[in-house]
């Protein structure tokens, strides 16, 4: 049974290498979709008519922008500890009362939702699951997301080779592709687990293509989250109310922990510059603001504490 269902009419959507295509089964006509596997190694299943803008998601410039700064291991405690608590699900881990793995267990397919360009989803492949899909709005996150799986040897087509032994690696096979979270092209109950990384939080959509046991890794900026770089944008600061989100989420969902990790960070100007783009504050601050801000560490490094929050939540089973 296929994971995927089309977007146009929620047949069974079949992946391939060159052309994704649906059975048309549900369709009125009968009629099959197809859906082209670009050279990236992506596949666009966002119809036109889901479409809010013309280029909808995160724009080229704040994708370069994030990538810099991330691949400067400025976050990298947060993708560390986000991996832990993945790993303890899907493995035997003592400390995890229902661990997701057992030896008579399925294949386990993960879903990390508003992927961006991959950075925590390309170290998502080494903590347990068999499928990874990546899942974006943006289509230049997703493309540059697919490209890098593509090197790596990590798409859905492709087995990976270590460069020394030549043996197949194993690691959860990416399939990226551009989508709305609010109609995810997802079998239903097929999902073991969801990541939303300072993501949309969409219960109902999650809801449906968890599995009964199913669970949600959510990340989300921490009270105290960069203060002194909106202190210095804003004249009035509002705090982070992290866990608002979890009174929608409880009619689906259990909390079952939260962790919270920070880090100190020393940024340069670049640094900087590339962490406002990168965030709500590029459009948010005035722009005499911002530079202000900028010219400021070109004399002296700028210090500000990246504070954040990681909910653990699995599907509340229904009596």
């Amino acid at each position: 049974m296929s994971l995927f269902i089309c977007p146009l009419c929620q047949s069974p959507l079949q992946p391939a290498a060159d052309t994704w295509r649906c059975d048309g089964s549900l369709h009125p006509k009968q009629t099959a979709h197809p859906f082209d596997v670009a050279r990236q190694g992506y596949v666009n299943l966002l119809p036109v008519q889901q479409k809010k803008s013309k280029a909808p998601g995160d724009s080229q410039q704040s994708i370069e922008a994030r990538k810099r700064f991330l691949n400067a291991g400025h976050y990298q405690p947060l993708q560390t500890l986000i991996c832990q608590k993945m790993r303890e699900l899907l493995s035997k881990n003592d400390s995890v009362t229902e661990p997701i793995i057992k030896k008579d267990s399925k294949v386990v397919n993960w879903l990390d939702i508003g992927c961006g360009e991959g950075y925590y989803t390309q170290a998502m492949t080494q903590t347990g699951m068999d499928t990874l899909i990546a899942a974006d709005i943006s289509k230049p996150a997703v493309v540059e997301l697919a490209k890098a799986s593509k090197a790596l040897g990590r798409l859905w087509y492709q087995q990976a080779k270590d460069s020394v032994t030549n043996e197949t690696v194993k690691s959860a096979a990416i399939y990226p592709f551009v989508t709305s979270a609010a109609h995810l092209p997802l079998r239903t109950h097929s999902i073991k687990g969801i990541s939303s990384i300072f993501s949309p939080i969409l219960p109902e959509a999650f809801n449906e293509v968890l599995t009964a046991d199913g669970y949600l890794i959510i990340a989300k900026p921490d009270v105290g989250h960069l203060a002194t770089m909106r202190e210095a944008l804003f004249d009035s600061v509002r705090e982070h109310d992290s866990d608002k989100f979890l009174h929608e989420l409880a009619p689906y969902f259990t909390l079952m922990g939260t962790e919270r990790v920070s880090t100190e960070m020393t940024l340069s100007a670049t640094d900087l510059a590339d962490l406002m783009t990168m965030t709500p504050y590029a459009y948010r601050a005035l722009n005499e603001k911002r530079q202000a801000l900028l010219d400021s560490v070109e004399t002296e490094p700028f210090a500000t504490q990246a504070k954040f929050v990681i909910y653990i939540l699995q599907k509340t089973v229904a009596e």
